[in-house]
């Protein structure tokens, strides 16, 4: 190491799972992990409402501070969401399991129905539909 130069200056920026490195920095504001993971300000914000695992600290003047592992959990929610194609609800699950195995979600959109039982459970809704408008 140089001399005159303290060891969190001399450390490289790391790397995450996706590849991004990540500047060796105590404090991310938002701004600055949405350049760093590419994402809006305002999705960062709604992902901080549906993931309690995602919960950067304010600053005295109410500004979002992020922490390494917030932007490590950024990116990871952003890789299951927009990789992996998981639902919202499924990348809560999947971060709460841990180092779990992945659950799948493929069974969420295959069915066993043909298609006549299909088109009758249609009519079956269309019809209670059609009683509840007649009630309000």
């Amino acid at each position: 190491m140089p001399r005159g130069r303290s060891s969190r200056e001399a450390r490289p920026a790391h790397a995450t799972q996706a590849d991004v490195p990540i500047p060796d920095k105590l404090y991310f504001r938002i701004g600055e992990v949405s350049e760093l993971t590419k994402t809006k300000t305002y999705v960062l914000r709604f992902w901080e409402t549906e993931f309690p695992t995602l919960k950067p600290v304010k600053s005295k003047t109410g500004h979002r501070l992020y922490r390494r592992q917030d932007v490590e959990m950024v990116l990871e929610i952003k890789r299951l969401l927009y990789e992996r194609g998981y639902t919202i609800e499924g990348a809560r699950r999947e971060l709460s399991n841990g180092s779990k195995a992945p659950v799948e979600q493929k069974h969420l959109f295959e069915t066993t129905l043909s298609l006549a039982e299909l088109k009758s459970i249609r009519r079956e809704l269309e019809s209670v539909l059609t009683l509840l408008s007649r009630k309000c």
